[in-house]
């Protein structure tokens, strides 16, 4: 069909940063297929660094807790997004927000598609009784449906990894990764949003402990406790190294695209790495990878999930926040062992990337 290339896409994500980290291969092959089409990308202002590799993307940063606080201030998101002439709407969130936003798109006549979440399906593969143990649609594919209901079909079967970020000496990102030079790179994330996802330290401590004898580990998180944690580990170990206290997101992703595997729960921090073409292994507790999160481009065995012939009820939840009774210690079921010989056997394997 003909384009309107006068006319941009409007685009919006907003929620958790895994969320909207799973948009990036999706952009790729958008763009691939349609360079000339411009997009305009509304969603939390701190991940404008993921959208920066995009010539033909404009960001647009919001905060619903200031300047679009409510329905007020929806309304007046809408307003400056109309200033726009947007030719048409892909909601890639839909919850009651960007209905709303919807709605009103629609009342001035523009085209609006939202992401189809199969939250029926979702509630047979959770469900304790009958559950329908079958893998979902990935979330990355729930984004390409969007995008072909609005007439721009888009294959993942084309997208291409970036070039890495050329850096230059001086700055943080080289003046850490220096250091390390004739040791591999291993990136460890070991932390989630809820409890149900996240390893348990003592046993995530076994496999860093282990790890950084021969290879060089850096760790990243975000929160208050999690940033204490991470002060403990790096003080305890040589080859351990903190990348979230003193490194912004775009320096963060700099690092990334430089390691050789990222170990990450059910995270954002392993679709990161995956959006770079880094081997990702990732730990699932209370979620499975049947939940249509698993990393981009990553294959099924990079997974590591608790049992199900001990834990039948897994996966509890789509968002790893319910831990059934008699399943509170269902990580430990994983050993440390388990991760530790899994990542030395995906870095043997690793084929190296561009440089």
């Amino acid at each position: 069909m003909t384009q309107q290339k006068d006319k941009p896409l409007l685009v919006y994500r907003f929620s958790a940063l895994g969320d909207i980290a799973m948009t990036i291969p999706v952009l790729r092959s958008f763009f691939k297929s349609y360079p000339n089409q411009k997009i305009i990308f509304v969603s939390r202002h701190y991940v404008k660094p993921l959208f920066d590799e995009f010539d033909n993307l404009e960001f647009i940063g919001v905060d619903f807790n200031k300047n679009y606080q409510g329905v007020k201030g929806l309304f007046n998101l809408f307003k400056l997004l109309r200033k726009k002439n947007i030719k048409s709407v892909a909601d890639l969130h839909n919850v009651l927000r960007t209905k709303f936003l919807n709605f009103l798109f629609r009342i001035t006549l523009k085209k609006v598609q939202s992401v189809k979440k199969g939250r029926s399906e979702r509630k047979k593969l959770i469900r304790k009784k009958n559950k329908i143990f079958k893998p979902l649609t990935p979330v990355q594919y729930r984004y390409c449906d969007v995008f072909r209901r609005l007439g721009f079909p888009v294959d993942l079967v084309n997208h291409e990894y970036p070039i890495k970020p050329f850096l230059d000496n001086d700055m943080k990102e080289q003046k850490l990764l220096s250091l390390c030079i004739n040791k591999k790179k291993i990136g460890v994330a070991p932390f989630a949003s809820f409890q149900g996802k996240s390893y348990p330290l003592d046993l995530m401590q076994n496999v860093i402990a282990y790890l950084q004898k021969t290879h060089s580990v850096y760790l990243f998180g975000g929160g208050e406790n999690e940033l204490k944690q991470i002060e403990i580990w790096d003080r305890a170990y040589e080859n351990v190294f903190d990348v979230s206290k003193d490194f912004n997101l775009a320096q963060q992703l700099n690092i990334i695209n430089y390691i050789d595997l990222m170990i990450s729960m059910d995270s954002a921090n392993g679709h990161l790495a995956a959006n770079f073409g880094v081997p990702v292994l990732t730990i699932w507790g209370m979620t499975h990878p049947f939940c249509g999160f698993t990393p981009f481009d990553q294959a099924l065995e990079n997974s590591i999930v608790i049992d199900r012939n001990l834990y039948p009820a897994v996966p509890t939840s789509i968002f790893g926040n319910k831990i059934p009774k008699g399943y509170e210690s269902a990580f430990r079921s994983i050993e440390p062992k388990e991760i530790i010989e899994k990542a030395l056997k995906i870095l043997e394997d690793i084929t190296p990337r561009h440089n």
